[in-house]
């Protein structure tokens, strides 16, 4: 009798250990279910305004991991990490003896950058003809899509055909050339001072320009359009 018993109770006491092993994995699982919703939605909401199509896979919490429940998740990019490529997406529980963990995540974005159409020079002023479109898959955001963001303006060094244009290797026009005559302007409260000399620098519109008055004077002013430069005060 007494071993039935004891058989009795150990049987219970395995359904018991059993039942409670079930149900923390349940909620371990729910936990791990409910970060990799919110990393998609937080990926999905960043990547919104990113130019082109994206796509995204997050993977699964390991399934090792055990953490406690949690209402308030909250995912987050960790420091030095971009939305792109082969990266991380943090997310924490913002609740009294919370815990923090890193997805992985795989985002990859296709989309249509300007690339030469042909071998460009060094200084050529970019035309439309210039410029095609190639639909490829970016690991980051360095090219350029827009042709209003390209056309007109110069190139820094010569380039190949096919090359993808990115925003350093452009610059505006100068507005002013190194020994060209340019017109001062300072103005005050209740004046105006109107002047002549001769740039000592090239610059475009908003930059800095130095000017030679008269045998060995120099001032320094900001290029404007037409020749002008206006004097710092």
């Amino acid at each position: 009798m007494k071993n039935l018993i004891l058989i009795a109770c150990l049987v219970l006491f395995s359904a018991t250990v059993h039942a409670a092993t079930a149900m923390n994995a349940g909620a371990g699982a729910a936990v791990h279910t409910r970060i990799k919703t919110a990393v998609s939605n937080f990926v999905q909401q960043q990547t919104a305004a990113l130019p082109g199509k994206v796509t995204y896979q997050v993977e699964d919490v390991d399934r090792r991991i055990a953490l406690a429940n949690c209402t308030r998740i909250e995912a987050f990019v960790p420091g030095g990490s971009q939305l792109i490529g082969k990266t991380s997406v943090g997310v924490r529980c913002n609740e009294a003896g919370g815990w923090q963990i890193f997805v992985p995540v795989q985002i990859k974005l296709r989309l249509d950058l300007l690339v030469s159409a042909r071998q460009l020079p060094l200084g050529h002023v970019l035309q439309a003809q210039d410029l095609v479109s190639l639909t490829t898959e970016a690991t980051q955001l360095t090219g350029l899509t827009d042709p209003n963001l390209a056309i007109g303006k110069i190139l820094r060094y010569s380039i190949a055909a096919g090359q993808v244009l990115r925003e350093n290797m452009l610059r505006i026009p100068f507005s002013i050339t190194q020994g060209q005559t340019v017109q001062l302007v300072s103005q005050g409260s209740g004046f105006s001072i109107n002047n002549a000399g001769a740039a000592l620098n090239n610059a475009s519109s908003g930059q800095a320009v130095q000017v030679r008055v008269g045998s060995n004077r120099v001032l320094g002013g900001v290029a404007r359009a037409n020749g002008v430069v206006e004097i710092w005060p």
